[in-house]
């Protein structure tokens, strides 16, 4: 039970710290280019209805969205928030599954294979896209994206764990035959926005979740230190 309370409190505190990090560094990074972006996709909506294109599914293809900046960012507080206590908890499961001592230092390096498994690896094949940019279907990408992050995060496991040349081997496989299948692209690419606006923002995400994974795994691995049962 001890050992439940620490992985818990370990991850809550690391959770909310990182989660902050990365909203402070979404508002300067990425949220400016997005509203940008958004300044290109509304002609194209405006243009569309004058046509008279989608006037007739106005009412069932109009999306939800934040009415005001404030709304915006409380919205994407609260789902950094959730990110940084969901990664945190599996940071700290596989810490205490690894057993022995840990300081912030070795949590660095696990927030680095997070950053690999979750952003650097899926990103090679399908990277971050701004508003009003053609996408594969929702379904394929999603589950891409989700073979991608077991596949890569299994490879680094075995390299983490394991010592025997034939896990070595099925490592790089594993990181490398979800990209030689090759990510769902749509049928045709086109964005409303210029390249160089979806250059930054492909880099400006990069930056921010390299941030966040690095504050989320110094975090954990410095509270999980930090809760450590006192015996004696």
């Amino acid at each position: 039970m001890a050992a439940f309370r620490r992985l818990v409190y370990a991850a809550l505190c690391a959770g909310l710290l990182s989660g902050v990090v990365a909203w402070v560094t979404h508002q300067i990074g990425t949220v400016p280019l997005i509203l940008e972006a958004e300044t290109y996709e509304a002609p194209q909506h405006a243009s569309a209805h004058a046509n008279g294109a989608t006037a007739a599914h106005e009412d069932t293809t109009t999306s939800w969205e934040p009415e005001t900046r404030v709304e915006r960012a409380a919205y994407t507080l609260a789902a950094d928030l959730l990110a940084g206590i969901g990664f945190a908890l599996l940071l700290a499961a596989g810490l205490t599954l690894r057993g022995g001592a840990v300081t912030w230092r070795e949590g660095l390096f696990w927030g680095l294979a997070g950053f690999a498994t979750f952003t650097l690896a899926p990103g090679l094949g399908l990277p971050p896209e701004l508003p009003g940019s053609e996408a594969a279907p929702l379904v394929g990408r999603q589950l891409w994206w989700l073979a991608t992050t077991i596949a890569t995060g299994g490879a680094l496991a075995l390299i983490a764990f394991t010592r025997r040349p034939g896990c070595a081997i099925l490592a790089a496989i594993l990181i490398v035959a979800p990209h030689l299948y090759g990510a769902p692209q749509p049928a045709e690419h086109a964005a409303a926005a210029p390249e160089a606006l979806m250059h930054r923002f492909v880099v400006a995400v990069t930056l921010v979740s390299l941030l966040f994974w690095l504050a989320l795994g110094a975090a954990t691995g410095y509270f999980y230190r930090r809760f450590e049962p006192r015996t004696g």
